[in-house]
């Protein structure tokens, strides 16, 4: 069930008022977890049952974890519950990719693939899991005594198909309370809501009109009009994915639930570091702390926590897509993850540091643009639907090939509304995001709102709206 759909409308309404009747905070999670499997089953009722299967793993695995009588045994139990959701989610997402991967290394012919649907959101609930599990043996949350308050946690609809990834400790917190569903919640939720929404429907789907064509035909088109095709693409995925996150947010405040923030202006930042402290956050902080920081992070010398960010972000490619292109974006941002890590050692060892005020904000500027420059190398990659074609449109940019000139009208718009959005954030919240909420018990605050909606209908984009994101 996607948000954009008078279906999701219907099951908010319903479970909203349901929430509102119920009189106590167990009815309440009775309710949410129903619209939670309502929400998922409307996809495929099928795989709602691999959800609850994992779920109650993790819920009876966890317990054991607790009640093991030696570290060593609950660190079993751990390793048991980890590998059982890794393997559900290797079958389903990577099966087909690791036989054919084999079968092209060995030469062997017709080694045969099974025709796997993958479910959707199954890496996004398998992060839930996982996180859950080992921060139970790690010591830093309690076992679930309800397997209601694991099953809300893990399957909470707003962020079930596409994130926020959101952490246990961070939730499960907030089923113990009596969460308001007030006024204020419920105001300031349409409205993150009804943002995400623009994003999505106004700015995402329309852009999406542009970069579908120029993609699929690339050798028709000049190469100014790939480049901005490529430019619209990476407004696009932005758009697409923190317009869901910011839905997902949204829809979670006004039950009284808060999520974890997910994207803050990621194409102003200065390196590669930064940048994925901005972009997907709750990916790359789980991917920290998860992975890197298991492998050794920066505790075993200056090589080795390199070696790690390579496998860490080699690894969130593989997350991304079960295809070498996937595996490939990831290692471009590995490769200038390490990159940059060795040039602010070089520079720590040398004392090279820009000191002059003017040359440092020179240098700001031309770091913020080098580094969107290279996020759109990588999204080229991350988009085209091969190595071959990625490699076409990144040639025909360089050398500023002939053909088709399309320059597409949305493309400037947004361009100039993302620009101005940016400044507004430099200067109001100190480069970082923020919602911009309107006080509805003012009048004209009312009119504003009224007038956004009115414009979200009428330049919406009524074509295909899937998220990217429900690929993952």
């Amino acid at each position: 069930m996607s948000f954009v759909s008078m279906a999701f409308l219907l099951l908010f309404v319903f479970s909203y008022l349901a929430c509102k009747f119920c009189k106590n905070r167990e009815q309440k999670h009775i309710v949410l977890l129903i619209t939670s499997y309502v929400f998922y089953a409307y996809w495929d009722a099928r795989f709602l049952l691999l959800l609850i299967l994992q779920t109650f793993i993790s819920y009876y695995l966890a317990r054991k974890i607790v009640q093991a009588s030696t570290k060593e045994q609950s660190k079993r139990f751990m390793i048991l519950g980890v590998s059982t959701a890794l393997a559900i989610l290797c079958f389903f997402k990577y099966f087909n990719f690791f036989i054919d991967s084999f079968a092209r290394l060995f030469a062997i012919q017709n080694l045969g693939t099974l025709n796997i649907i993958l479910p959707i959101g199954i890496s996004f609930y398998t992060f839930h899991s996982l996180s859950y599990l080992i921060d139970v043996y790690r010591g830093k949350l309690k076992a679930c005594d309800r397997f209601i308050h694991l099953a809300l946690y893990i399957s909470f609809f707003p962020q079930l198909v596409a994130g926020p990834i959101v952490r246990a400790r961070d939730f499960l917190p907030q089923l113990d309370e009596d969460r308001p569903m007030n006024r204020d919640n419920l105001t300031e939720g349409l409205q993150i809501f009804l943002f995400g929404l623009i994003k999505k429907v106004v700015i995402a789907d329309r852009l999406a009109v542009c970069v579908d064509t120029v993609f699929a035909s690339p050798n028709s088109y000049s190469g100014l009009s790939l480049f901005l095709a490529v430019v619209a693409y990476s407004i696009q995925i932005y758009c697409d994915f923190s317009g869901y996150s910011d839905m997902a947010i949204g829809t979670a405040k006004t039950f009284g639930y808060n999520l974890c923030k997910n994207f803050d202006m990621p194409y102003l930042s200065k390196n590669p570091s930064e940048f994925w402290q901005r972009w997907h956050i709750s990916l790359s902080s789980w991917l920290r702390d998860y992975l890197y920081i298991p492998l050794g992070g920066n505790r075993k010398g200056k090589t080795r926590t390199k070696i790690n960010l390579m496998i860490t972000m080699l690894l969130g490619g593989l997350w991304h897509g079960a295809n070498w292109q996937m595996i490939f974006w990831g290692a471009l941002h590995g490769g200038a993850l390490t990159i940059h890590k060795t040039f602010r050692e070089q520079c720590d060892l040398h004392d090279l540091h820009v000191k002059n005020k003017i040359l440092k904000q020179i240098v700001s500027v031309a770091s913020v643009t080098g580094m969107y420059l290279f996020t759109c190398l990588c999204w080229v990659f991350f988009r085209a639907q091969s190595f071959s074609v990625a490699i076409t449109i990144i040639t025909r940019i360089v050398t500023g090939a002939g053909g088709i000139q399309y320059y597409y009208f949305f493309t400037y718009l947004f361009v100039a509304i993302i620009a101005m959005a940016t400044v507004v954030g430099v200067i109001r919240n100190q480069g970082h995001g923020f919602y911009p909420l309107l006080p509805l018990d003012r009048f004209w605050a009312k009119v504003v709102i009224l007038l956004v909606i009115l414009l979200t209908f009428i330049f919406y984009y009524a074509g295909n709206n899937v998220f990217i994101y429900f690929q993952f």
